[in-house]
């Protein structure tokens, strides 16, 4: 098969000829159609995720057909329709049997614990665990484009943001995560203000569901002009870009008793960012992650997509070949587009 591999961190990506994948008795392998270029597999290739192990094929946001079947997979069958979340979880840890595949003691994460779906083949474990069949009113660009960002921002915003209608949300960041994120909100019916050092990507958070917005470049302190918008403070807010100073002001930025939902990665240089603890105590606020999200929680979402709620074909800003997405992917923290990028294209 054709894969997109690297042999040391920070190098270019080649295309390759390499050996097509075989399923282990748990397991299948899908066959690629479509898969999203997301910042986290950028910071696979920068080493800063300790599961790579070189060399390495990145991609972790995939849709595709069902090639081969382990013989132990019961749910199943070459042909299938899916997709998959990409933190997969075992089945049978402390975490997976209360339904929190998520965080699964024994994960398996395409594109970081193994070889990923930047390639016409991947192997996935765990199969009746975590696959999500495709139904047929969804292509598998749109599938794809689910695949991190939107279901990390779906289960950040809806069930750990715990959002309801009315509420302020504050997003910080207008990337495919902050997007998604915006988009979610404002389905559940919240008022959403968008983040961004970006105009063009401030605009395109219109468009999405933000009622306004902040260019952080042009205010002096943005948990005031926060507090200013919202008559207090925001209900939740999002970090959805993962750098130490959009974590401390998101954290300001709440009124009291509010949520703060930490989705983007704090990694290099942004990591361990310093909490004003202060504000957290005497304000009664509450700090929570988000990674990813179960299959068992698909169903709402796709039921939310299907009823037009959710729109994440909006959120696709380009689709590209193999070759494309592996260049994009190296200047994936500097990449100027708006929107989700999915390779679609794996032959040349």
């Amino acid at each position: 098969m054709k894969a997109a591999l690297f042999t040391s961190f920070q190098s270019p990506l080649n295309i390759e000829t390499v050996p097509d994948p075989t399923p282990s008795e748990d397991s299948v392998v899908i066959r690629v159609e479509a898969t999203g270029v997301c910042r986290s597999d950028w910071h696979g290739w920068m080493g800063h995720d300790g599961d790579v192990q070189l060399p390495h094929v990145p991609g972790h946001e995939l849709a595709g057909v069902v090639e081969a079947v382990g013989k132990k997979v019961q749910r199943w069958k070459i042909g299938d329709q899916v997709t998959v979340p990409f933190s997969v979880g075992c089945g049978t840890c402390p975490q997976c049997n209360t339904g929190n595949q998520q965080i699964c003691d024994n994960y398996f994460q395409p594109g970081f614990t193994a070889w990923g779906s930047f390639a016409e083949f991947v192997n996935i474990k765990y199969a009746d665990e975590n696959l999500v069949r495709l139904p047929k009113e969804m292509d598998f660009v749109e599938a794809a484009s689910l695949g991190c960002r939107f279901i990390t921002s779906f289960r950040g915003v809806v069930d750990q943001g715990r959002v309801s209608g009315g509420e302020w949300v504050a997003v910080f960041g207008c990337g495919g995560v902050g997007l998604s994120a915006i988009m979610i909100a404002n389905a559940m019916g919240a008022n959403v203000i968008a983040i961004d050092i970006d105009d063009e990507k401030l605009d395109f958070a219109k468009t999405v569901g933000a009622i306004f917005t902040i260019n952080s470049k042009n205010v002096e302190s943005l948990p005031e002009a926060i507090q200013n918008v919202t008559s207090g403070g925001a209900h939740l807010t999002i970090d959805a870009l993962g750098s130490q100073q959009t974590c401390r002001d998101a954290i300001l930025s709440l009124r009291k008793r509010g949520r703060h939902v930490q989705i983007g990665l704090l990694a290099g240089k942004e990591a361990d960012p310093p909490i004003p603890m202060g504000a957290v105590i005497s304000n009664e606020l509450e700090i929570l992650g988000s990674h990813g999200m179960q299959a068992h929680r698909y169903p709402e979402m796709i039921e939310m997509i299907l009823s037009g709620k959710l729109e994440p074909k909006k959120l696709i800003g380009k689709k590209v070949n193999l070759e494309e997405g592996a260049k994009i992917l190296t200047k994936m923290n500097e990449y100027p587009s708006t929107g989700v990028i999915v390779i679609d294209q794996f032959l040349g």
